[in-house]
């Protein structure tokens, strides 16, 4: 793969001051996530500072916030790499956290949301919606995001600042990203090596996402004040994911490594 962030490659507009911060880092993981920035790879400061026509402060700055999200590592006389993808083992001990964490969470919003979560909520949902008009590639981006915004938004109402806290220091849904960035690779180079089932039972191009139907559910259950089918209905959604994300991995051989993430 060639990167667009090494030498020769088309220099960005510089973004307006008052957002650099903000936006080199949004640029830095646009291409962690889709790999635009290798696994593993080596993250060449100099080479990436120019791509972005930005200095290298800003560039280690952003750097510094992505280490804190485990999409890069920094290593003694090497300098940042991106870090690996997560192991199948990892994916499992990720779903497992989140089967205990996330269910409750979802019984305590159904008990104490009030009039302004729910609108929240509904809001959510409404994008989602709109996601899925798009175009497969366009829609599964932002059904990531929505996905990502959905389930923090729960352990928001949920009124733990513990569980919302924990959930974010997973960044779960940046790495989910990337091993579908990996898987979808993988299906399009070789077909025949099963994935490409997975992928299109995932997306259900006709019929919405799984995803965004089960999020659906599981917010009727929150605003009812049905604690108990809340509860039940993240575990399921939880485990039905750890599934279709286990099943992936080992379709990849199930050997991804995070060395020093």
């Amino acid at each position: 793969m060639i990167n667009s962030y090494k030498s020769g490659a088309t220099p960005v507009k510089l973004p307006a001051r008052s957002v650099l911060s903000d936006e080199i880092h949004a640029e830095i993981m646009e291409l962690l996530l889709t790999h635009e920035i290798a696994p593993g790879e080596n993250i060449n400061i100099d080479a990436l500072a120019k791509q972005l026509n930005v200095s290298r402060t800003p560039v280690r700055e952003a750097l510094a916030r992505l280490e804190s999200e485990d999409l890069v590592a920094k290593k003694p006389l090497r300098g940042y790499t991106a870090t690996a993808l997560l192991t199948a083992e990892q994916v499992d001990d990720l779903f497992q956290f989140r089967a205990l964490i996330e269910p409750w969470s979802a019984a305590h919003a159904a008990q104490r949301h009030t009039p302004e979560d729910a609108e929240a909520i509904r809001a959510e949902l409404a994008r989602g919606e709109e996601y899925m008009k798009l175009d497969v590639e366009q829609a599964y981006a932002k059904m990531s995001e929505h996905d990502k915004r959905f389930h923090e938004l729960v352990a928001q109402v949920s009124g733990s600042d513990y569980a919302r806290d924990a959930f974010e220091r997973m960044h779960c849904h940046l790495h989910l990203f990337r091993l579908y960035q990996n898987r979808k690779t993988a299906s399009d180079a070789a077909p025949e090596n099963g994935d490409q089932e997975l992928f299109g039972l995932y997306y259900e191009p006709a019929t919405g996402f799984h995803a965004f139907r089960e999020h659906s559910n599981i917010a009727e259950a929150i605003l009812a004040g049905d604690a108990d089918r809340a509860q039940a209905l993240m575990l399921a959604h939880i485990e039905g994911s750890r599934e279709r994300n286990l099943q992936g991995a080992r379709l990849l051989n199930g050997s991804w490594a995070r060395n020093g993430s």
